[in-house]
């Protein structure tokens, strides 16, 4: 009568199902506490119910399997080797957030399958799971022939932090065919704290591979690099001389955003760069510093090329302040008319009543009307409450 009993257990499980599957909230509860209770037999019928079509049904056996924790590990283990790949795959996530040692054997031969989405979920549950004993099987993963499995070992091995995936990252990093793949490995070597990684990065940096026709591509390497704070500054400072205009670029405005007073004194030097573009961020970046760049930004008031002291009125006005009012105000007799129309402009954006007197005599002398009118607007924007 074995057949009987076993016949009567699957129609209360699909009974129960139903239930869980339904809109009526308290059957949904009873379901679930009666799964729960039949032990493996009920965790085997929920990791079943993760191939429903049912997507409430779906979603709410997930939920229970997850909230029931150990005890689920058992049949979402037996999943990963036979179920539909679908079901693996979420068994996968599901055994990532539960989050225990005991899963990562499973996970580790589902990181060894048949399918692709099922290894790029395994390697990212056991990043969850976070156990070293999966480094090794990573590093593996690495040479996967899917580009979603080798980044998804990359961030998994990056949350991990051990010493020895630097070196294997950063040949991802840098060698990897598929932008997103190298992508990855940038986030996953700035997960890792360790500063070892910043020469890759800044050696990805001047990879046109990331940049050429890849505009923002490279906005996730700059964020690796920032990550490191402080400890990057050394060989952006360096990057500052390097022939490319763009990694000079970069380089800038990463010590601006990172913001160490070290960088004082070479972005200084960076104003007089022969790229417009890397002068104008030099300009922004040294207006992060506030007073303490009132000196060099002041000094490039000087400079030969109008340009140059454009830029610098321009990171004089974003300092702001009573300080650097009188240099912007000197340069209203600067020889370009350029210079001398910034300045204007620099003085009614900034508001001091300071500027008004030299504004005044601009706005009285009728040999430039067009710089007068300037004036006179700049003074109405001083003078208005």
């Amino acid at each position: 009568m074995a057949w009987f009993s076993e016949l009567k257990q699957s129609a209360e499980i699909k009974r129960l199902l139903g239930m869980l599957g339904g809109s009526d909230a308290s059957k949904r509860t009873q379901a679930a506490r009666e799964l729960v209770r039949l032990g493996e037999t009920g965790m085997t019928a929920l990791v079943s119910a993760l191939g429903s079509k049912d997507q409430a049904l779906r979603a709410r056996a997930a939920q229970i399997l997850v909230k029931v924790g150990p005890a689920a590990i058992p049949a979402l283990s037996a999943a990963l080797d036979e179920a539909h790949p679908l079901v693996r795959a979420q068994a996968a996530d599901i055994l990532g957030k539960i989050g225990r040692r005991e899963a990562v054997p499973a996970l580790i031969e589902a990181l060894r399958g048949e399918y692709y989405t099922v290894r790029t979920r395994a390697a990212l549950a056991l990043g969850e799971i976070g156990d070293a004993q999966a480094v090794p099987h990573l590093l593996t993963a690495l040479a996967d022939p899917e580009a979603e499995v080798r980044g998804a070992a990359s961030l998994t091995l990056g949350r991990l932090r051990d010493p020895g995936v630097i070196q294997p990252l950063s040949d991802i990093l840098l060698d990897d065919p598929d932008i997103t793949v190298r992508q990855k490995a940038a986030q996953a070597l700035a997960a890792t704290g360790n500063p070892s990684a910043i020469p890759y990065l800044m050696e990805a940096l001047h990879d046109s591979f990331w940049w050429y026709e890849r505009k923002d591509a490279v906005n996730i390497l700059i964020a690796a690099l920032e990550s490191f704070g402080n400890q990057a500054v050394p060989a952006l400072i360096e990057a500052l001389s390097d022939r490319e205009g763009s990694i000079r670029k970069w380089a800038v405005a990463l010590l601006g955003r990172i913001a160490d007073p070290r960088a004082v004194e070479p972005l200084g030097m960076t104003l007089y760069d022969v790229h417009f573009d890397v002068c104008q961020a030099a300009a922004q970046a040294l207006a992060v510093f506030g007073a303490r760049s009132i000196p060099v930004l002041t000094e490039a008031l000087r400079a030969p090329e109008a340009w140059i002291r454009q830029q610098a009125l321009a990171g004089l006005e974003s300092v702001g302040g009573e300080q650097v009012v009188a240099p912007i105000t000197a340069m209203l007799d600067d020889p370009t008319r350029e210079v001398r129309q910034q300045a204007v402009e620099s003085l009614g954006r900034l508001g001091d009543a300071h500027a008004l007197p030299a504004l005044q005599q601009v706005a009285s002398d009728r040999s430039d009307r067009e710089m007068a009118r300037l004036a006179r607007q700049a003074i109405a924007a001083i003078q208005t409450p």
